[in-house]
């Protein structure tokens, strides 16, 4: 497929969520998409624009306030005006909802793409290919997701479940289904016709917004509200007085899931190279261990596994000894220092709670 841009497009970044299952290494202050997780001399932020760049050069931005000078210090190309700050995090469809209103708002109806901004895609090019694709049924009015074809039985992703053919490349969606235990992920992956929701999504802003003025009024009339202000002198006064008040709901549940019952969802699977990287599980597996076994990402110190296989040091800079402890990840930042084996590398996220009394 052709790699010139995409006519009348704008691509969507939501750049927010704190990584808690990524603790020490994300937090409020420092989340993932600002980090350079897998030592590529890029921030995850920064990879997801490059890879955006040949199918638009209108990028839209959307992120908490606190982040918003990084994200602009991170990507010079883009232009201040394109950045929509939020003042707290409402979730995912108010921040999605906000960008494509102001998209409209500055130019009339337009085709929008969503693509989180903490996401890893190991090929671009076939990436940018799935999103061509979904380019035709989001035009005629489907709300398009692209799907990503399972390779285990994953209980850490939502799964869509596909119906008949659309078109070529594209299949109508029959449902989409929640984190599943892992007997249900078995059966899902011997079944087939199930692919991993990625969270990206390519629609039309009037058909989005649309959709979300039949489901969720008070959202679409806020967002339409912000927008109208968007570029005037009382854009603050409007949006502290309106985002608040939105509902705190993801795209999936007040969008995708109501209007695929409604056999209004398409999806284009794909079996690019895709990783969420939500725990320190998947961030090892995307990096090479050295000869002696031992995977170092940003890791200067010695380190020394002793009767120990699998293990993962991140950001070491004194003498680590793992000894007789299979499967570690042990991680160190200036604030503090964690050790969890891989399979509980899910439970990361509370140990970023701080405990009573404590102090993080």
């Amino acid at each position: 497929m052709s790699e010139t841009p995409i006519d009348d497009f704008t691509a969507i970044v939501p750049a927010g969520g704190v990584g808690s299952r990524l603790w020490p290494l994300s937090r409020p202050d420092r989340p993932k998409f600002l980090l350079d997780l897998l030592g590529t001399g890029s921030t995850l932020i920064q990879e997801t624009l490059s890879r955006l760049a040949p199918l638009t050069p209108d990028v839209v931005v959307v992120t908490g306030a606190k982040h918003a000078s990084a994200v602009l210090a991170q990507a010079p190309e883009l232009p201040d005006t394109n950045l929509l700050a939020e003042p707290s995090p409402r979730d995912s469809m108010a921040a999605i909802a906000l960008a494509a209103a102001v998209v409209e708002h500055r130019h009339g109806p337009r085709l929008v793409g969503s693509f989180a901004a903490d996401h890893v895609i190991g090929d671009p090019v076939s990436f940018r290919e799935a999103v061509r694709t979904a380019v035709g049924p989001a035009r005629d009015g489907y709300v398009v997701t692209i799907g990503i074809e399972p390779t285990e039985p994953s209980t850490a992703f939502g799964y869509i479940e596909q119906g008949v053919e659309h078109s070529p490349g594209v299949m109508r969606v029959r449902a989409f289904t929640e984190k599943p235990d892992a007997a249900t992920a078995r059966r899902m992956l011997a079944d087939g016709g199930y692919v991993w929701n990625a969270g990206m999504f390519v629609v039309r802003t009037d058909v989005l917004l649309g959709h979300l003025a039949t489901l969720l009024p008070a959202l679409e009339a806020g967002v339409r509200e912000i927008a109208a202000a968007w570029d005037t002198g009382g854009r603050g006064e409007v949006m502290d007085r309106v985002w608040p008040t939105l509902q705190k709901i993801a795209i999936d549940h007040a969008i995708a899931e109501p209007v695929a019952a409604q056999g209004g969802v398409a999806v284009v699977p794909s079996a690019f190279d895709w990783h969420d990287v939500g725990d320190f599980a998947t961030l090892a597996e995307l990096t090479s261990a050295d000869a002696d076994g031992v995977v170092r990402i940003d890791s200067t110190a010695d380190i020394r596994a002793i009767q120990s296989d699998g293990v993962v040091a991140i950001g070491a800079t004194r003498t680590i000894a793992v000894v007789g402890l299979d499967d570690v990840v042990v991680v160190e930042t200036p604030e503090a220092i964690l050790v969890v084996s891989k399979a509980h590398a899910q439970a990361v996220k509370d140990a970023g709670t701080p405990a009573s009394g404590s102090v993080l």
